[in-house]
């Protein structure tokens, strides 16, 4: 196994600015279709791994679920610094692997998963994270599209505490009373606002990123204190869905994002049987 701390950079690409660029870290397993390798991994160990990885170092490997979104991350690179060559606000991808460097190797020769305690560890430390699900992909690999979850995912998941405490008459009470008051931060809230940054340096019809809000909450008085927040954020997303509780699985297949984070299970499904591929944010941590 590799070192925690190795690193291996990919020579043709211009390394970015760690202080200027948003770093997206993306495991290799989402990044490339490493499941045969794994089962190799599995089934007979490491030194058989190392060893098959080495002899197939120059061989593509398919893509992964998370391939066509570092795809459109390439393009919002390429249009930022078509917009201004000097821009130091880029995105950065980092393919991260437990494995050999045998295995870093080839993703880098081709480029030219994590678990739920990984994930759950970022969380903790302040650093934004999901649990990306694998499968096929239909998303576009041109504009950039990320969708999210209100409660629990932008936002802090207070209401779905009184949710679950006072049901639904309750929530919308505890929602109506405090309507002027923005929400709490939820976990991916600093990751939207550094892609709405992104996204705001570009005209609305001409822009590389586009942003969503796919919520279960209902218009009326439990949409009324979000769309306070995210004003109060300062957060500009191109579109926000009230679900009313409606399968989201129907409008994601028309808005087709790269990836949808939610907090439910119930709801990856959903995304996943309407062919959008889906990330976990774990509520409970």
């Amino acid at each position: 196994m590799a070192a925690p701390e190795a690193v291996i950079l990919n020579p043709d690409v211009a390394q970015k600015d760690p202080r200027e660029a948003l770093v997206v870290a993306v495991t290799a397993r989402a990044t490339f279709d490493l499941e045969a390798e794994h089962q190799l991994f599995l089934a007979q160990g490491p030194e058989e791994y190392t060893k098959y990885q080495r002899e197939h170092a120059t061989e593509p490997l398919p893509p992964g679920t998370a391939f066509p979104f570092i795809q459109a991350v390439q393009l919002v690179n390429q249009r930022l610094l078509e917009r201004d060559p000097q821009e130091r606000g880029l995105l950065d991808v980092m393919v991260l692997s437990n494995n050999s460097p045998e295995a870093g190797r080839r993703i880098v020769h081709c480029a030219r998963q994590a678990d739920r305690t990984d994930v759950c560890n970022a969380l903790k430390r302040g650093v934004p994270a999901a649990l990306l699900f694998q499968q096929e992909v239909q998303a576009p690999s041109t504009q950039l599209r990320l969708a999210f979850d209100g409660d629990a995912v932008l936002f802090s998941d207070e209401t779905d505490r009184v949710f679950r405490e006072r049901g639904l008459q309750g929530a919308a009470e505890y929602e109506k009373a405090l309507e002027a008051v923005p929400i709490g931060d939820g976990p991916l809230k600093a990751f939207a606002l550094r892609l709405g940054r992104l996204r705001d340096k570009f005209g609305p019809e001409d822009s590389p990123v586009r942003t969503y809000l796919v919520t279960a909450r209902s218009r009326g008085d439990m949409s009324v204190r979000a769309l306070n927040t995210l004003r109060a954020w300062g957060l500009r997303l191109d579109e926000v869905f009230f679900m009313d509780g409606a399968p989201k699985g129907p409008t994601l297949a028309r808005v087709r994002p790269h990836i949808f984070f939610d907090d439910s299970m119930s709801n990856i499904r959903g995304a996943q049987d309407a062919g959008v591929p889906s990330a976990l944010v774990p509520c409970d941590c």
